[in-house]
């Protein structure tokens, strides 16, 4: 048996059963050679749920091992131990005096996606352990990388991660997004649908590509499928253009002439697109229709408007023109559908004038994953237990310029269209 502190042939001997387990088999041959490797220890996987509020396991028969009710709840977010490691992607350790035990729990992360959390019961009784192998944080590491290639060849983690059953739109929208949060040189970003397991038309889209992020935030008109499939129309539009190397404005025309082809006009999607530079933090920018900008930048917190041009899909003949703003180091900037700065609560008071901007100050400190998770709750909150009348998307960008250091380029002057009458200063 290798030791349990020395990295090298123990990670390899990890490394290795990760790479030969099939796909759905991966939780548990990552588990069972951590036992082996860590003799003692106990190690279970659990993977964020649609809507993060819970962490879910994988293998369900290792729950009493963990100190919970097999047929309980999931292990929420808030205030547990796992919850606090996905919160803070930090490793928490943590010491239970109901199962006499201490605890490891460590982040399954990709590149700033938060997947879940690796939990290891550490072998003897709580307080007689030395510390966790060398090993185990890399092993974590590994592992995550290895889940979500996996996630591409089987079922059983998406399964596993809906606590109820999706809708038939959910699903279309689910599988259209990409990551839901993402650490790179120069920004960080996040961002949620709501509701989960029922969303219909409201997606966003991001991708980077040499010296540019391109993010988008559209809502499909109508509800269900109706919407779900209107809105994958536009976003693969979108994407087939950008991809065909068409700048900004084409992508908007391309994506108009699409949805115009099937609906002639009786069906649109409201779209805001983004470029940015990641060098500069110029930022260039389409409004086709209802999602809304807000920017923090000091003190400061604002919408930013611009000229709204026509919604995607409306004539099918429209041009598009661009704007252009300059992202600063500090700034965050979030963008939500109508759904959200629209929604009313159940005396008619419009969430976006005083509520919304609220939130955004409240949770200013937070990283964008858990600044966005917040938000969603201060918006279902603001219904006072009743149903938003309309789905709803959150996507936050925090600017750190690291990519642009030294890279700058002196450009023209550059329009700054923010004097939104929603300005407000803490």
């Amino acid at each position: 048996m290798h030791s349990p502190s020395g990295r090298g042939e123990a990670f390899e001997a990890i490394e290795k059963a990760i790479w030969a387990a099939p796909p759905d088999g991966l939780a548990s041959a990552v588990t069972g050679e951590l036992a082996r490797q860590w003799p003692g220890a106990r190690a279970e996987v659990l993977l964020v749920d649609y809507r993060q509020a819970y962490l879910v396991p994988v293998v369900r028969d290792l729950a009493e091992v963990f100190g919970r009710d097999p047929g309980g709840e999931d292990v929420a977010l808030d205030n547990t131990g796992p919850g606090r490691a996905f919160a803070g992607q930090q490793p928490i350790r943590e010491r239970s005096g109901g199962v006499g035990a201490d605890f490891v729990h460590l982040p399954l992360t990709v590149q700033g996606e938060r997947l879940g959390v690796l939990t290891v019961r550490r072998p003897g009784e709580a307080g007689t352990g030395g510390p966790e192998p060398e090993w185990l944080l890399p092993a974590a590491q590994a592992l995550a990388r290895a889940l979500k290639i996996a996630d591409f060849a089987t079922d059983r983690y998406r399964r596993v991660r809906r606590r109820t059953r999706l809708t038939v739109a959910a699903e279309m929208q689910w599988d259209l997004l990409p990551p839901l949060s993402r650490d790179a040189a120069g920004f960080r970003l996040a961002g949620q649908l709501e509701p989960a397991y029922a969303v219909w038309g409201d997606n966003f889209d991001w991708t980077v590509s040499g010296d540019r992020l391109t993010l988008t935030v559209s809502n499909g008109m109508g509800t269900g499928t109706t919407a779900a499939t209107l809105t994958h129309l536009a976003v693969s539009a979108l994407r087939n253009a950008r991809r065909s190397g068409a700048d900004l404005a084409e992508q908007a025309v391309l994506a108009d002439q699409s949805v115009y082809a099937l609906h002639r006009g009786e069906r649109s999607v409201g779209t805001l697109l983004m470029e940015f530079e990641l060098a500069s933090g110029r930022v260039r920018v389409v409004d086709a229709g209802s999602p809304k900008l807000y920017r923090m930048r000091g003190n400061l917190t604002e919408a930013i408007e611009f000229d709204e041009q026509l919604p995607l899909g409306m004539f099918g003949d429209s041009r598009y023109s661009v704007e252009e703003f300059t992202a600063e180091r500090g700034d965050r900037l979030v963008v939500v559908s109508d759904g959200v700065h629209a929604a009313l609560s159940p005396g008619g008071e419009p969430y976006g004038p005083v509520g919304l901007l609220q939130a955004l100050r409240d949770t200013r400190l937070q990283q964008p994953p858990e600044a966005v998770r917040a938000l969603v709750r201060r918006f279902v909150a603001y219904h006072e237990g009743g149903e938003p009348a309309d789905d709803a998307v959150i996507v936050c960008v925090d600017w750190d310029g690291e990519a642009g250091d030294g890279e700058a380029e002196d450009g023209g002057a550059v329009e700054d269209r923010g004097a939104g009458a929603a300005g407000s200063g803490d």
